[in-house]
């Protein structure tokens, strides 16, 4: 597999996992970011992003939960300039969403995954992911599964329509306008909800996990229990999840805000590069700080496993006590945010590094969380930086 880009010596390592990646762990084609300081030193792709078809410089693809990610800057946007309270409740800016329970429920509790609606009770028809008033009407009459703000789950599927609803009910602007006009745009990233008809020959199809010799506890769940909710999850999706939906040009081109973003490493580093420079012309300071703290954490009332989760954010969690099926975490450092997207892709900041990274790939991974191949390139970056790990496991600055 040739591998090609620029890769400053100081990170040689990562080259080296990445090529062990391509050659060694099954890496089919993928693209990897490091910036720190806001300099670019690391600019890799390499593999084929379709059969006969090299991974270019220009490649890019399904992202899936990375996504979340952009939809959560959205968000503290609006609350940077005033325009949301993120403690106030949803009613404030979306009245439709207080019926059955969910009157107190905050703006933060659908950051935090805490707003009890990972999903709906009854299946939405074919198609549903790609009607943004059919899916915020649904989940606005929905009852939650429990109380807001008192337990977490991973909300895989809604995020997206929860967050983007507030902001489009604040801007009065779809969510992937918004993102486009106020964070693509101005920051020139090639990172799109909803891409347009011309990006589409660019798009390195997904190609689905290999069956794991022992699944997820989340998935054993969705396939013992069909009133379980993983199963409801994986149920309730209007046809999304079906295979080969999520590459077709309807699911491309809608504006899903969980897990509908087409971009590649670059475009994932420099979504995260402002914050890593303390917030730059999108947050401020203290927001950033803001944004950073673990604000829900433990067992995941739909993963089955820890997680835990700042404003819209993944943070770093230790899985690897846990059997093999469920190990998969993020090893980063404490004060690094960010989020992973399902087989593997991910995306994050370190303010305290000054580091930006990002991660895509075409070949997915089984596991929930970052996979060995994502791993490695975090690894390496964190190695190169002169950052620590203690016992093997999450990674601490010099001196800390």
């Amino acid at each position: 597999m040739t591998v090609h880009g620029t890769c400053d010596p100081r990170f040689s390592q990562v080259a080296e996992e990445f090529e062990a990646n391509l050659t060694l762990r099954g890496e089919v084609g993928a693209s990897v970011c490091v910036m720190v300081g806001g300099e670019v030193l690391v600019d890799l792709w390499g593999g084929e992003a379709a059969p006969g078809v090299p991974w270019a410089s220009d490649t890019i693809g399904h992202v899936w939960s990375c996504t979340k990610g952009a939809t959560a800057l959205c968000a503290h946007l609006l609350a940077v300039r005033g325009d949301l309270d993120l403690d106030a409740p949803v009613i404030r800016y979306w009245p439709e969403y207080g019926t059955r329970g969910k009157g107190a429920t905050l703006v933060r509790h659908l950051l935090t995954h805490q707003a009890g609606l990972p999903t709906l009770r009854e299946p939405p028809p074919p198609g549903a992911f790609y009607d943004w008033k059919l899916m915020a009407d649904r989940l606005a009459n929905e009852e939650p599964f429990w109380e807001p703000g008192t337990r977490h789950g991973y909300h895989a599927l809604t995020f997206g329509y929860l967050i983007g609803e507030v902001v489009r009910r604040v801007s009065g602007r779809s969510l992937g306008t918004f993102f486009r006009e106020e964070v693509a745009e101005p920051l020139g990233l090639e990172f799109w909800m909803g891409l347009p008809k011309n990006q589409e020959g660019r798009v390195a199809p997904t190609i689905p996990a290999d069956p794991p010799e022992e699944p997820p506890a989340f998935y054993v769940k969705a396939f013992t229990d069909p009133a379980s909710l993983p199963a409801l999850v994986l149920a309730h999706e209007g046809g999304y999840m079906a295979l080969g939906e999520s590459d077709s040009r309807a699911a491309h081109s809608a504006e899903i805000g969980a897990v509908g973003a087409i971009t590649n490493a670059r475009g994932l580093a420099g979504l995260y590069r402002p914050l890593s420079l303390g917030g730059g012309d999108l947050v401020t300071r203290e927001h950033l700080a803001y944004m950073a703290v673990t604000a829900s954490a433990g067992i995941d009332a739909v993963l089955l496993a820890p997680t835990r989760f700042s404003l819209g954010f993944m943070k770093a969690t230790d899985n690897r006590h846990l059997p093999p099926a469920d190990s998969e975490g993020a090893l980063l450092s404490a004060t690094a945010f960010g989020h992973a997207g399902m087989g593997g892709s991910v995306g994050f900041c370190d303010p305290a590094a000054r580091l930006a990274f990002g991660y895509t790939m075409n070949k997915q991974g089984a596991g929930l969380g970052v996979n060995p191949r994502g791993q490695a390139l975090v690894d390496a970056t964190y190695r190169a930086l002169g950052y620590q790990q203690v016992y093997g496991g999450m990674w601490y600055a010099p001196g800390d």
